[in-house]
């Protein structure tokens, strides 16, 4: 059979995963009365809860005589490791672009790594049943863009296809006809990607995703480069230096047949198939035919530019409510997780009880911390930082610089350039982007940006949308403010009372509920002053025989702030750390003896002078 192999690339919230569903519906892929749940490509849990992607999947179709491997990437930048790994694997790609919006940051960096290797794009105007919908307007954006990341006249001629992938049509024309469906999309896919380039020699294959099978153990995913591979074939594992990371025989091999995987007899050169049978073998590896020397070459993945320290759970209550603690089960853990991320690096401190963990960004290392705390797991997570690096010639120090794109209503756009610029960003772009909107672009360091997303909603009354990408490492921008409120610390263990939360309320709002159980050096509430305060949350009201006319004042208490992982990971100072357990968030001072704090902070003042 005829293959054809693409990838799906686009910006968070584009419909990239609804696209999906729909060429899987209309190539026949289920059957006439299978229930099918919506956006079937986000499998894992919190892919459902947040509704993005977080894990490149492939999946694959039958048009006419040809099988058609599609892979589904995801949208957030936090994620880009996973975009850049599966270019490799594609020979083509569909860009798909919101007719409102237009092409936005993560469209820009995925396009520019899909057009250095040299794929040929197909543009996808998606949603242009929107009443905000400005198709011709964006393809002009998108010819821009592919001709400010120097595009070769073969990829600027790109065919373009007009559609609405929730209604499941494609068409030359923004006005229909919609009533041929998918065909259009698929009819140019056979037309305008090429066959699956193969190179003649034994079995070779580079590693591209990495998962655990509860029952084949092991799985790697990839694109058989040349020759073909049978179960039971002697094959071995090439790291990228060109040394034997091991030799084994392959168990079995699977091919995406829908969203199904089946094993097949025989895996030929120009397919996508799992294999599995290998215990080391990792991504970026090259798997071959025993008598294969050389390595394949990799693309080379960016850098990390935000790191957190893992700790282990030291607080009174470790051990309460998980059952994964020890720093050996989270160093296992984290390495596993390494492997098959290779946007991820792991380090260990000298201490050996935490751990040092960089990723793209804090929605990248938030999702690996809550996927650990459901599997069991109990730590002490510490906030972002970032990455430095120094520059070799100058020796000067530079941090990673981001571009960072904010849609926002006019009346609110002062206030975000105001804020931004506190935070040391440029404003480098600033233009209406219709329906009294503006869209204003910045380059602003990394640091500035933690935490800032809910002070943006706040700011604009959630009606602001941020979107960030890498852009540069410069030179470092200075002291940036951090946070300007201290903290409430509980002063004693126990389980905190309304009567005493009641009568804290004036000094600033809470963040724990009555019932819960404090000990000495968590954090319970947001001071209104900038020192931190230490209060007593168990003290409750003295009961006495004696009644007064006046009836006794009712405790009512104002709402405590909710504090989710995210939030919390972006407020907290370098002296505070977020207790993460599968049933509780809690924010607690780093040192929880007060006596103890005091002389770090004096250690540290000493050590600044």
């Amino acid at each position: 059979m005829k293959l054809r192999n693409i990838a799906i690339i686009a910006h968070v919230d584009h419909g990239k995963t609804t696209l999906v569903d729909e060429l899987l519906k209309q190539s026949g892929s289920y059957r006439e009365n299978q229930r099918v749940a919506e956006r079937v490509m986000d499998s894992n849990d919190l892919e459902k809860e947040r509704g993005i992607t977080i894990l490149a999947k492939a999946t694959s179709v039958v048009w006419k005589d040809t099988r058609i491997n599609i892979v589904d990437t995801p949208g957030h930048a936090d994620f880009g490791g996973e975009v850049e790994r599966i270019l490799n694997m594609v020979d083509g790609a569909i860009v798909l672009v919101d007719a409102a919006e237009g092409p936005m940051p993560q469209t820009k960096f995925v396009v520019g790594k899909a057009l250095k290797i040299g794929l040929k794009p197909i543009v996808a105007i998606n949603k242009v049943d929107r009443s905000d919908a400005r198709a011709s307007e964006v393809i002009n954006e998108v010819f821009d863009l592919f001709a400010a990341l120097d595009a070769t006249d073969e990829q600027l001629d790109f065919p373009i296809l007009y559609g609405s992938g929730r209604n499941g049509w494609m068409a030359e024309s923004p006005e229909g006809p919609s009533d041929q469906g998918m065909a259009p999309l698929f009819d140019l896919v056979l037309k305008h990607v090429p066959e699956p380039t193969v190179d003649d020699g034994p079995f070779r294959m580079i590693g591209t995703l990495l998962e655990a099978n509860p029952f084949l153990g092991r799985m790697i995913t990839g694109r058989i480069t040349s020759g073909s591979i049978k179960p039971n074939q002697p094959i071995k594992v090439l790291a990228q230096d060109g040394s034997l990371v091991e030799q084994g025989r392959v168990s079995k091999i699977l091919a995406f047949r829908g969203i199904e995987r089946q094993p097949i007899e025989e895996g030929v050169q120009g397919d996508i198939v799992a294999i599995a049978g290998l215990s080391k073998g990792t991504v970026a590896d090259t798997f071959c035919a025993l008598d294969v020397t050389e390595p394949m070459a990799a693309q080379p993945i960016d850098p990390p530019t935000v790191t957190m320290t893992f700790i282990v759970n030291d607080s009174p209550l470790a051990g309460t409510e998980g059952d994964k603690v020890t720093s050996r089960v989270i160093r296992d853990r984290l390495l596993r997780e390494a492997e098959g991320n290779v946007a991820l690096k792991i380090e260990e401190s000298t201490e050996k009880d935490s751990f040092f963990v960089s990723g793209r960004g804090e929605l990248q290392l938030a999702v690996l911390i809550e996927t650990m705390r459901r599997e069991g797991f109990e730590l002490a997570v510490s906030r972002p930082r970032v990455v430095f690096q120094k520059d070799e010639a100058t020796g000067a120090v530079l941090e990673p610089i981001e571009e960072v794109l904010i849609d926002v209503d006019e009346e609110y756009s002062g206030t975000v350039v105001q804020k931004m610029s506190e935070r040391r960003a440029e404003m480098v772009e600033m233009r209406p982007s219709g329906g009294n909107r503006q869209r204003l672009v910045f380059y602003a360091p990394t640091r500035g940006l933690i935490g800032y997303q809910s002070e943006l909603l706040t700011d604009t009354r959630g009606t602001a949308i941020m979107n960030r990408l890498f852009h540069a490492y410069a030179p470092h921008k200075g002291e940036i403010a951090g946070r300007i409120n201290g903290v409430l610390i509980a002063n004693e263990p126990g389980e905190a009372v309304a009567y005493a939360l009641w009568n804290l309320e004036d000094r600033g709002p809470m963040i724990i509920e009555p019932g819960w159980k404090v000990y000495q050096g968590m954090l319970v509430g947001i001071h209104n002053r900038d020192n931190d305060l230490e209060v007593n949350v168990l003290k409750g009201k003295k009961l006495t025989n004696i009644r007064t006319t006046s009836k006794d004042e009712a405790v009512r208490l104002t709402p405590p702030i909710r504090m989710t992982l995210e939030r919390a990971l972006a407020w907290i100072q370098d002296d505070e750390l977020v207790e993460v357990t599968p049933k509780s968030i809690r924010l607690r001072k780093r040192f929880l003896d007060p006596n103890e704090r005091k002389r770090n902070e004096r250690k540290s003042v000493s050590e600044m002078a």
